[in-house]
């Protein structure tokens, strides 16, 4: 194997091995690319001119508008959890659903759609999620791997419910126009919320002792009808707010982020929750959260570039090209490889380093849609984040859960939702116009 060879691909696995040792991602991206540039350059095979391009793919980034979205997305995020919205829509839904047989894991599928369409942070969702919902669930007598995996699968919604902070960082990777994704992923989305719903309803209505029925009585105290309609319609506020201004060309994607934490300080300035110790945490995990994100990017732009000026990328072309197999069988198996590195990658870094290269080749050298692409992309990377071993929603709700609940429960109760969400992604590669309909209606003229 000559060195042109050999060198990009031990790129990959000496990454993946420092990652598995403990060592930070980002500075694991950036140390990675070095070492492997210094060696090209030794080899005669990297040129030092080529770091020229790291400047101005760093540059590139920080100067890209639509990435200014993801810190307004989290710091909308971050205002609702500490806000309070997410406890009382809660207590609503199971109100709501009080007579239903398993009603309050049917609430939680709707609480996550809702909360996923306000926030779109995956961690929080679920954290909250478990931490105010799952020991009363099992208080009430509700079976532990049935609310350990409606609690995970309900919270990692928000990777394809819009506004998701994977969609943005998935039209910046493959070129799109992020309110076109958005609206691509919006039948996605429901298809995934009606699934799972209708799969607890059928299968507790199969199996009453897996989830008894929800009394008034049995529940918390009952809201109010004010309290009702308010718990509903703040979530609903900021999604009309986020969406409805992109959908009908009011804002940009951006633009929408921005409308939408001001949203959540109006929200939560409503509630009278509003203070200046909250303005200052709020930030503070802001600021953390956007500054992994974009060391992360900036990691992964070194990484590329180094990649590229091994020759990686043409590589990895000819490879899947020479496999000579038909378009569809190339797509699952880079479906594949994406999945089984979401047991070891965080979508971030999955989003930074793996689609840049797989993303082209599909788009390009087999003419797939590329907003079809990236939400099959959006939906694969979601089920990942539930599989176990390493799916890293299922330690979000491990670290919250009552030590009752065991490991196995998590992992043997988020089963049947992977399941699910591998048949709709299943029917979303059969029937790409459940994704590509709604961008071309609102897009039309576009």
């Amino acid at each position: 194997m000559s060195s042109e060879t050999f060198l990009p691909l031990c790129m990959f696995p000496t990454l993946l091995i420092f990652i598995l040792l403990g060592f930070p991602v980002a500075f694991t991206l950036s140390g990675t690319a070095l070492l492997f540039a210094f060696l090209g350059w030794y080899a005669d095979i990297f040129l030092l001119s080529d770091f020229g391009f790291i400047i101005a793919k760093t540059f590139g980034v920080i100067q890209n508008v639509t990435l200014i979205a993801v810190p307004l997305f989290i710091y909308m995020g971050v205002m609702l959890e500490r806000s309070g919205i997410a406890h009382r829509l809660l207590i609503t839904a199971e109100y709501l659903f009080r007579k239903i047989n398993g009603g309050l894991p049917v609430a939680l599928v709707l609480v996550g759609a809702l909360l996923a369409a306000s926030t779109g942070i995956v961690g929080a969702t679920v954290v909250t999620m478990g931490v105010l919902s799952l020991p009363t669930l099992l208080e009430r007598g509700y079976d532990k791997r049935l609310s350990c995996g409606t609690i995970v699968a309900s919270g990692t919604l928000g990777q394809i419910i819009p506004p998701s902070i994977v969609l943005v960082l998935l039209g910046d990777m493959m070129n799109i126009d992020v309110a076109r994704l958005f609206a691509g992923a919006l039948v996605p989305g429901v298809i995934l919320v009606v699934c799972y719903a209708l799969y607890v309803f059928v299968r507790v209505s199969f199996n009453p002792a897996l989830g008894p029925e929800t009394t008034l009585e049995a529940s918390t105290k009952a809201p109010t009808t004010g309290e009702i309609i308010s718990s509903l319609l703040y979530p609903l506020f900021l999604m009309i707010l986020v969406m409805g201004s992109i959908l009908f060309g009011f804002a940009t994607p951006t633009e929408s982020a921005a409308c939408g934490a001001f949203g959540a300080v109006l929200l939560t300035a409503i509630q009278k929750k509003l203070s200046w110790s909250l303005l200052v945490e709020v930030a503070e995990k802001t600021t953390m959260m956007t500054t992994m994100v974009f060391t992360l990017l900036v990691g992964a732009q070194v990484f590329s570039v180094v990649f590229r000026g091994l020759y990686g990328d043409e590589l990895l072309t000819d490879f899947i090209i020479d496999l000579e197999l038909s378009a569809s069988m190339i797509l699952f198996v880079v479906l594949g490889l994406m999945f089984i590195l979401g047991f070891f990658l965080d979508f971030i870094e999955i989003c930074f380093i793996i689609v840049p290269l797989l993303g082209p080749i599909l788009t390009q050298e087999f003419n797939m849609h590329p907003i079809w692409v990236s939400i099959l992309f959006a939906v694969n990377l979601q089920t990942s984040f539930l599989t176990p071993p390493f799916g890293f929603a299922l330690f979000y709700l491990k670290g919250v859960c009552p030590r009752e609940v065991e490991t196995t429960d998590i992992f043997l109760g988020v089963l049947p939702f992977v399941l699910l969400q591998l048949l709709v992604l299943g029917l979303l590669i059969m029937l790409p116009s459940l994704v590509t309909a709604t961008p071309d209606y609102f897009f039309a003229s576009g």
